[in-house]
């Protein structure tokens, strides 16, 4: 039989290599993965007339490429990041990192933090070609909306000592444009943005730079920093140097060019928030230093105006509520109109005398439960750093000089307009169901108007489940309400609840939802300006909605998408956007879901005309983009043979599209493969829809071994590119069928209180479908599925030997012990997923005790005739690891085939990749060994504990067979 298998597997290996030979082509391998590369952090300058992109490597150096839509040429800058234009379309700025082998050498010889080489910033004059690089920056930050300013932060010098000892290490940069080097002693940021140190106030020298005249102003022993919005101001906050230089924060006015003191002589400076005008500034500063077991804030604002600074907060404040201070996690925000400052509050924290009469040894370490906890222990436990952290938005008037404290314990969440203009608020609270989490689902919520006049609360929505919210100017309340799956919108004036949705006729609930558990909506793409109308989607299509329940509903996309089998759905193009003007044109993604296709069209809110095709191909169309002041556009396009590269676009109707990345060339050199739709029926007659991967060199009159994965519904992803990589917990597909395998990915539909069976009846009947076709191998199947995946596998190995061998990621093996269970990455209860989603129980456990034990695979493990390869890691937040535990021990006591893989550490899917890599390999070697009779790993036969660490998973070539030799 060995001989048999060898030559099966020899007979396969032979016409790969054979046709690989003819093609010139080569199967993928695990050596190649840090050769594949991604398109990342793409812009489009404002003018359209450049795009920028990086092409990074899955580990190692990537690089900056810089486009000109002119000349249709890019420069190119190693180890550049976090690269952005500048409002103007002039300039571009980004870091240079350290290469990554050296830094990854000096880390292997210990050298300390400090010792490692910094960052370096780049400045590329568009127009001039040149290009200015400042060594040693940790830091910097452009106007949002200003021109020709740039500030960014220094690491902090070298001391004499190591500097003479040290080089200077050169950039080097490839591109023929000239390069000025400054002397110097950056992290990217929008422009506005806070800039900030540590908690322990690191300060170093800042720069601000003029970009055209390349003047410079110095600051020294800066901590934090930010631009106002248009550049006209520059804010920061300086540590204190001596008894002659105190800490403060500063405005630089940057026309003037002359410094202005905020404020000094405090201990510690933070939070700066600025108004739109950049005329105002808010800062929170204390006089307790850093030990200080409870740091007192102060509130206070500037303005430019008055040149003056006042205290607007603090323990003592009129408005300020009893007991309660400024909280030093405040997010400082401007009304739009700079009227309104929001802050944060707290209650002040108690202090507690500490236990000097007792040893630490002699202390008590306890957690108490109680069934009166509105959150279980270890919820609360995750939540403890966010909690200590929280803090409650008051609002300051800044005309009136008033505090009005909005949120509180009982109402914590309050939400604005998108201006923070309106009279009213939104207050959002679920204190009151918080019991119930774990089980009740989707969370009720109760919602209150708040009277920003008065501060007055008024309930208007009593225990909905949907998330209410407010239309941009505030006039509207809105939400889904899966309860009766309509879309409700309340005036905030009048409070009348309008159900918009109820007489249009068509579902706008998710019509695939097969979970025990109300249904979602499609979702909103937003709202017409002046808060006339509400945008919503039905399972196709967009409607216009009147709020106010008083105009008919209108279909906007008049009804194409149904009629074409499209979904059609909003693409926001400017990030700020707050409303869809009136008269804007709407472009739309588009995807067809018969034939999977992909593209975009084009719409309108104004005109009676039907959706304007665009684009329209076999492929996934992905991250559409627009120039802000040009009909330029970007978008990423692949399939599974294409990788997702970017386009550019031009002209509002896409004119002209053309490639502008190639990040992976290589993949012509390998063997790839294809991808087709395939469709069958379920045991109870259900249609269904899978993906099906053939190697390249398919030959229809072969019989290939056979990968069966699956999770749930991937149908839709026919053109999906997958990138070879190595595993955090699956399968990769391109591998595998570089290899010879054909690669099954079906569909499954559910039926509540039967998951098991659900995947039973959808499983093999898709994959009986394709034995009948003759390419299929029906003696070398095997399975493979992570978490749920992992479950339906465990289940489905009870119920068939159909397959060869199967491997389960982290799968639930007993459904009665992990129902009581805690996901202990964010400390729930795992009974909401067996009443309520994913494992669709439909009920508790003791409600529907013989469907927990039907579900579960541990019972039923005497029937396990597959040999089973799991992976369960011990520091697993979502799948408790004693379930691979369970299963595992149930399956050796029987004496069944049975492996399982801890990697130490790690979570429900690999971070590390050193251990995504490894277990590559050990999938690949399982899987080889069973379906095409290659060797046994050393691994498959059992490492002694004392031996652990001693074997690696890429140097397991020596087989059992070769031992007994």
């Amino acid at each position: 039989m060995k001989k048999l298998l060898l030559a099966t597997a020899f007979c396969g290996v032979y016409m790969q290599a054979s046709y690989a030979q003819q093609s010139g082509k080569k199967p993928l391998t695990h050596e190649v993965y840090d050769s594949w590369k991604e398109v990342e952090g793409t812009s489009i300058s404002n003018n359209g007339e450049y795009i920028l992109y990086h092409i990074n490597p899955q580990e190692g150096d990537g690089e900056l490429l810089i486009r000109n839509n002119a000349s249709r040429t890019s420069v190119q800058f190693a180890r550049a990041t976090k690269a952005v234009f500048s409002n103007d379309s002039r300039f571009v700025v980004f870091q240079i990192k350290p290469a990554y082998n050296k830094v990854r050498q000096l880390k292997l010889k210990k050298a300390k933090a400090e010792d490692l080489p910094k960052d370096s910033l780049a400045i590329v004059n568009l127009q001039s070609k040149a290009i200015t690089k400042v060594p040693r920056v940790k830091s910097f930050v452009l106007p949002k909306a200003g021109n020709n300013l740039l500030a960014y932060q220094l690491e902090k010098p070298v001391s004499t000592a190591k500097a003479s000892s040290k080089k200077t290490e050169s950039e080097p940069v490839s591109s023929p444009m000239p390069v000025t080097r400054t002397a110097g002693r950056v992290n990217n940021r929008p422009g506005g943005a806070f800039v900030a140190g540590n908690n322990k106030k690191e300060a170093s020298e800042l720069v601000l730079l003029n970009l055209l005249s390349g003047q410079e102003q110095r600051f020294k022993n800066v901590s934090a920093y930010s631009f106002s919005e248009k550049g006209n101001m520059l804010y920061y906050v300086r540590e204190k140097q001596d008894s002659l230089h105190q800490a403060g924060v500063f405005a630089f006015n940057t026309a003037s060019l002359k410094e202005i003191p905020i404020d000094t002589g405090r201990v510690s400076y933070q939070s700066l928030g600025i108004d739109k005008a950049g005329e105002q500034l808010a800062f929170l500063a204390t006089q307790d230093s850093l030990g200080t077991e409870i740091r007192y804030f102060s509130l206070h604002l500037w303005s430019s105006g008055s040149n003056k600074t006042i205290t607007v907060a603090d323990t003592a404040s009129q408005g300020m509520p009893a007991n309660w201070m400024v909280s030093e996690n405040s997010n400082l925000h401007f009304s739009e109109n700079g009227k309104r400052l929001f802050f944060g509050t707290v209650p002040r924290p108690k202090h507690y005398e500490k236990d000097t009469t007792q040893l630490e040894e002699d202390k008590v370490s306890l957690d108490i439960w109680t069934y009166k906890d509105p959150l279980i222990q270890p919820m609360q436990q995750k939540q403890q750093s966010r909690d200590m952290r929280r803090s409650f938005v008051a609002m300051y008037d800044v005309k009136g000089k008033r505090i009005q404290q909005l949120a509180t314990l009982e109402v914590p969440d309050v939400y604005f307009d998108a201006y923070h203009q309106a009279d009213v608020a939104l207050g959002v609270s679920d204190e009151e169901y918080k019991v119930s989490i774990g089980y009740d689902t989707p969370t009720r919520k109760d919602a209150y108007l708040i009277d920003l006049k008065s501060g007055k609360y008024k309930e208007v929505l009593k225990g909905v489940r949907g998330i209410p919210q407010l239309s941009p100017l505030g006039q509207y309340l809105y939400w889904y309400e899966p309860s009766d799956s309509s879309w409700h919108a309340m005036s905030t004036k009048s409070g009348a609840d309008v159900n918009l949705t109820r007489r249009i006729g068509l579902p706008f609930y998710d019509e695939d939802n097969d979970v025990p558990s109300l249904p979602g909506s499609y979702g909103v793409a937003g709202w017409a300006e002046k808060d006339s109308y509400l945008l919503v989607y039905d399972r196709f299509d967009i409607w216009q909605l009147d709020p106010a329940g008083k105009k008919a509903a209108v279909n906007l996309t008049d009804g194409y998408g149904r009629s074409n089998s499209l979904r059609l759905r909003y693409e926001q193009l400017d990030e700020e956007e707050k409303f869809i003007g009136a008269q804007a044109a709407l472009y739309l993604s588009a995807f067809n879901l018969k034939d999977k296709s992909g593209g975009f069209y084009r719409d309108y809110l104004n005109k009676t005309v039907m959706p304007e095709k665009l684009l329209l191909s076999p492929h996934g169309y992905t991250n559409l983009a627009k120039a802000k002041n040009s009909d330029r556009f970007t978008f990423r396009r692949g399939s599974f043979q294409e990788y997702n590269d970017l386009y550019a676009a031009t002209g509002p109707t896409f004119a002209t599209a053309e490639k502008i990345s190639n990040a992976n060339p290589q993949i012509a050199d390998y063997l790839w493969g294809t991808v087709e739709l395939v469709n069958w029926r379920s045991s109870d007659g259900t249609d269904l829809e899978g993906l099906l991967y053939k190697p390249e060199n398919f030959d229809p009159g072969k019989k290939y071994p056979m990968l069966v994965y699956f999770y749930e519904r991937s149908s839709h992803g026919l053109y999906t590119h997958r990138v070879p990589s190595p595993s955090r917990s699956t399968i990769n597909i391109p591998y595998f069928v570089s290899n010879d395998y054909l690669v099954f990915v079906p569909d499954i539909v559910y039926k509540d209180g039967y998951p098991g069976e659900s995947a039973m009846d959808c499983v093999v009947p898709g994959v009986m479908s394709l034995v009948d076709k003759g390419f299929v191998d029906e003696k070398n199947m095997a399975l493979q599925g992570q978490s749920w995946g992992g479950y339906q596998i465990a289940y489905m190995i009870t119920r068939t030997n159909l397959f060869k061998a199967a491997m389960a990621g982290a799968p639930v093996s007993n459904m009665t012990s992990a129902y009581g269970g805690i996901r202990w990455s964010t400390g729930m209860s795992r009974q909401f997923q067996y009443e309520r989603t994913q494992s669709r129980i439909g009920g508790t456990l003791w409600e529907k005790p013989l469907q927990f034990i039907e579900n579960s695979p541990l019972f039923f493990a005497d029937r396990v005739e597959t040999p089973l390869l799991i992976m369960h890691n011990d520091q697993d937040g979502a799948v408790p690891w004693y379930q691979g535990i369970e299963y595992f021990m149930a399956l050796r006591r029987l004496k069944k085939p049975v492996w399982m893989l801890v990697y130490n550490g790690e979570d429900h899917n690999l971070v590390q990749r050193k251990n995504r890599k490894d277990l590559s390999v050990r999938i690949t070697q399982y899987f080889d060994y069973y379906l095409k009779g290659k060797p046994a790993p050393k691994w498959m036969q059992g490492v002694p504990s004392i031996l652990k660490g001693k074997e690696y998973g890429f140097e397991l070539i020596e087989t059992a067979a070769e031992e007994q030799d």
